[in-house]
């Protein structure tokens, strides 16, 4: 770094990496919330906000019921890159997601006729990165597990692939004193070749003149400008600069060259380390030779009536294994066919079950945009209440009748119980719950509900 910025500058980021870490919020346009308290705007995005300390973000049933997302600021100027596209994206992929800030992020900017794709191939991560955006609500996502190569079925299919690509880890520094021992000399160097084989393996999937938004939360210039000029010269693609207020602090090639990139150092900008690139695809790529994308398994079992009723919209419904699940009409076929080119996590709004003879709501449709208001009761929960619920221990909602409910927090959904009377079976799912039996005696106040029109984002 002394040789990147100088002896002075690197001494300053030195000094930055060991003070505390700025805490940052971006709210979810879906759920009508403002921020509580003394927030201040991150200034590169439109719903993003540093909060004045860290509160116990895990006993706050808003964060579960997918009002906020804790988000590093830095991270949220994926949002400029957009605004820097040429045209409306409609298939979006979010390559290496979880656990699923980046993808948040995307979902909230993009319109709700475009379809996002978020990718974890390992296992355990998919599965966090799929809770995350089923907390977020919206129906018009995928959620896979497939590794870039995967996806080289699907040529020329997709508008933008944003390539958030394991790294060295440097920019985390502060904010995860684990990357401190993980790092080695000789990692830029084999982080910056894997990287490399990540973007030309997902290459193909990305329509000419599509854009790659090639990201890494390190400062080396080998995972950072050479790598970025290596794939302008060897895949094909042309940078595309986007428009920075230089009162943001952030640098640019550090390289001694005049690329448009964008570093965030955390001496200079509110925000831990972080680097974009926006690339244009300008040469078109042979289609591979792969396996064909296979045709969706559709269950012989017929959707009941009951699901259609669950949800307001427009949708094709479909039957699998696992139960029922209904994708956004307008986006169906491409929906199914990611389903049948990649393994498949999630796919549009998981609505029900059969359990035996009785069909059961899908947790997830407790928190879609796409339920209906009015399709079950909904009972609203006290503080303590919802924190036990989110435990999944036994509450009794404070409603007449039988059958399944829907409990909120602030009038934001949590989940399913299903009312029997005098006691309530507790529908959260239990790899969610909250584990610590630990728990503050007041809710922490990061956002406040609102009764208002939601925020108007990018469309």
């Amino acid at each position: 770094m002394r040789a990147t910025l100088g002896d002075a500058e690197a001494e300053r980021l030195v000094t930055a990496l060991a003070e505390d870490a700025p805490v940052s919020v971006r709210l979810n346009p879906l759920r009508n919330v403002v921020p509580a308290g003394a927030a201040q705007p991150v200034p590169w995005s439109s719903a993003g906000y540093y909060l004045a300390g860290r509160p116990a973000f895990t006993f706050d049933p808003l964060l579960h019921a997918g009002a906020y997302y804790v988000q590093e600021a830095a991270s949220m100027f994926v949002e400029q890159a957009l605004r820097a596209m040429d045209g409306v994206p409609r298939r979006v992929l979010d390559l290496c997601a979880a656990p699923g800030g980046k993808s948040t992020l995307w979902r909230s900017l993009l319109p709700d006729d475009s379809l996002l794709v978020a990718n974890e191939p390992l296992r355990p991560r998919a599965a966090v990165l799929a809770e995350n955006m089923q907390k977020w609500g919206h129906p018009a996502v995928c959620v896979t597990a497939a590794y870039p190569a995967d996806f080289a079925p699907l040529t020329d299919f997709f508008d933008v692939v944003a390539a958030d690509v394991p790294c060295s880890g440097e920019g985390m520094f502060r904010k995860d004193p684990g990357a401190v021992g993980e790092w080695q000399a000789e990692s830029p160097a084999l982080c910056a070749t894997r990287q490399r084989s990540i973007v030309a393996d997902v290459w193909p999937a990305l329509r000419t003149g599509g854009y790659l938004v090639y990201s890494t939360c390190t400062f080396n210039r080998l995972e950072d400008e050479d790598n970025v000029r290596w794939i302008i010269r060897e895949l094909g693609a042309e940078p595309v600069p986007l428009a920075v207020d230089s009162a943001w602090g952030i640098a640019g090639d550090t390289t001694g060259g005049d690329l448009p990139v964008y570093h965030f150092f955390p001496h200079r900008t509110r925000g831990e380390g972080f680097f974009l690139a926006l690339l244009r695809k300008t040469a078109d790529t042979p289609a591979p030779s792969r396996r064909r994308i296979r045709t969706p398994h559709r269950a012989g079992q017929p959707v009941p009536k009951a699901c259609r009723d669950w949800l307001t919209g427009d949708y094709r419904f479909v039957a699998r294994p696992d139960g029922f699940a209904a994708l956004p009409a307008a986006l169906a076929d491409d929906m199914e066919r990611v389903a049948g080119a990649v393994p498949t996590l999630v796919n549009g709004v998981s609505v029900g079950e059969m359990r035996g003879p009785k069909l059961q709501p899908a947790h997830a449709l407790a928190l879609s945009a796409a339920r209906r208001a009015d399709a079950f009761p909904v009972a609203e929960l006290s503080y303590a209440e919802a924190v036990a619920y989110l435990r999944r221990e036994a509450v009794v909602p404070p409603v007449a009748g039988r059958g399944y409910t829907v409990v909120a927090y602030q009038g934001r959904a949590l989940g399913f119980v299903n009312h029997l009377g005098t006691r309530a079976n507790n529908l959260y799912p239990p790899e969610w719950r909250i584990r610590s039996t630990y728990g503050p005696d007041a809710a922490p106040e990061v956002v406040l509900p609102v009764d208002s029109p939601k925020p108007q984002y990018i469309r």
